[in-house]
């Protein structure tokens, strides 16, 4: 049955637009949330955003009624989420799409892994259901990411009529690593896609991995057409938000922090197992031991954000960052100066500080399906930027040209790219952070957003 606002345009996530928290009164607090897909949707004007509640103060939103204009959150049971989100999606789909499993001892597809893939199922039909309820006759469906890679074909069979794309903001795994899935669950995984008009992905490398699977596995991509969309970063809102006033004091506390007249190595990441921040430590520290006239002369300045904190590989991820960060202070460090600043605590406004701080980016994931903060640390440094930047990340495709590119795993290499990146001529950084920029910012999120739909009705 189509529900009364038969929406034409329809955007499924996981995470939606807003968030509620519960206040200790019982009042409900609402927060706007950000990224490339909230930035793009806002060129649309008649549309429809589903996405799941993810804690109890959207649960309790949902049960009292309460939404923005726009979106439906949906209640799905809460331990059928977490089955889904963090079981499945988030410890076997993103492990096999980073190829970051320790294959000696993980996976192993159990019966439990069995009972969390029917919550998989599951929760891929809640959003199927309620996407085929809303969607107006004919009505463009965009669905985002690996949660949510069986919806495509759920949705087809419910509504024939629609246009259904798909989007992986992830890499896409070859086709002998993605077989580490029980072959009917990698089946169903790439017909679930299928399903699709079209599916979409950030670089050409994910798009054929994608096309190698389907070949491999069921001979080809039968009537789905494939593309690709390299999200960039969106330059306007940066450069005017790195300059607001919040920035600018803690652009002051940090350079306080740094000292006078040093270099800057900075990293901005979530503490995500792909991030291959603790192989960045080690490369700075192999600096420092190799290169010592840089000692008391450059600060890594790391923000390491806590990401997936109730999955213990992560906490442990984390405590690793926490302990080896330490060990280089208590090794190197002299009265007045602190070779590594690390901080654990989310803060945009500190983020875009040091960005503009920054003499050189590190961006070295083991595998990223894009990496915007390589994008936006050119765009918004104030005097330029070298970046050293991971072969394997998907921004390498439009920004390898101008960076100084590593192997993730080559922690030698690496420090000596960091090298090489510090003592770089002022015009040399000052001409490729120009073309850095030019090339992060050609497919801003709006305009991604909207080539989506235009492909998806042509």
């Amino acid at each position: 049955m189509v529900s009364e606002h038969s929406a034409k345009v329809l955007v499924a996530s996981n995470r939606g637009p807003v968030s509620y928290a519960l206040r200790e009164d019982g009042t409900l607090d609402s927060k706007r949330g950000g990224g490339g897909v909230v930035s793009g949707l806002s060129a649309v004007e008649d549309k429809l955003w589903v996405c799941a509640a993810l804690g109890d103060g959207d649960r309790e939103a949902v049960r009292r009624g309460l939404s923005e204009p726009g979106v439906r959150m949906l209640d799905i049971d809460a331990g059928v989420h977490d089955d889904a989100y963090n079981g499945i999606a988030n410890s076997v789909l993103w492990f096999v799409h980073h190829m970051i499993y320790q294959t000696p001892l993980e996976p192993v597809f159990d019966a439990e892994f069995r009972r969390q893939w029917a919550s998989f199922e599951a929760y891929n039909r809640a959003f199927a259901e309620a996407l085929a309820e809303e969607a107006g006759v004919g009505a463009v469906v965009l669905v985002q990411d690996y949660h949510l890679s069986l919806v495509p074909g759920m949705l087809r069979e419910l509504r024939p009529d629609l246009r259904i794309g798909h989007f992986s903001h992830t890499p896409w795994a070859p086709v002998d690593y993605f077989r580490l899935l029980p072959d009917d669950i990698g089946e169903q995984l790439l017909r679930g896609i299928l399903g699709a008009d079209r599916a979409a992905f950030l670089t050409r490398r994910w798009a054929d991995a994608f096309i190698s699977c389907c070949t491999e596995i069921l001979g080809g991509t039968g009537r789905t057409r494939i593309g690709v969309h390299g999200l960039g970063a969106d330059a306007d809102f940066l450069r005017r938000r790195s300059h607001e006033a919040d920035v600018d004091e803690r652009m002051e506390t940090l350079r306080e922090q740094v000292g006078p007249g040093r270099r800057t190595i900075v990293r901005v990441d979530r503490t995500e197992l792909s991030k291959n921040i603790v192989r960045g430590l080690h490369a700075y520290r192999a600096l420092l031991e190799e290169h010592p006239e840089w000692r008391e002369r450059v600060v890594h300045v790391a923000f390491a954000y806590p990401s997936r904190q109730d999955l213990a590989v992560y906490r442990d991820y984390t405590a690793e960052v926490q302990r080896v960060a330490d060990g280089i202070n208590a090794e190197y460090a002299t009265e007045g100066w602190t070779p590594v600043i690390l901080h654990v605590d989310d803060d945009f406004a500190r983020s875009l500080a040091a960005y503009r701080l920054a003499d050189v980016a590190l961006v070295n994931p083991i595998r990223d399906g894009m990496n915007l903060v390589a994008k936006e640390v050119p765009v918004v440094s104030d005097n330029g930027c070298a970046l050293v930047l991971s072969r394997e990340a998907g921004a390498y495709e439009e920004l390898g040209e101008d960076a100084l590119v590593v192997n993730p795993y080559d922690v030698s290499a690496t420090a000596a790219a960091l090298h090489e990146a510090l003592t770089m001529e002022d015009d040399e950084r000052s001409a490729r952070t120009k073309r850095l920029a030019a090339a992060a910012t050609a497919l801003p999120p709006q305009q991604w957003f909207l080539d989506q739909l235009d492909a998806l009705r042509g």
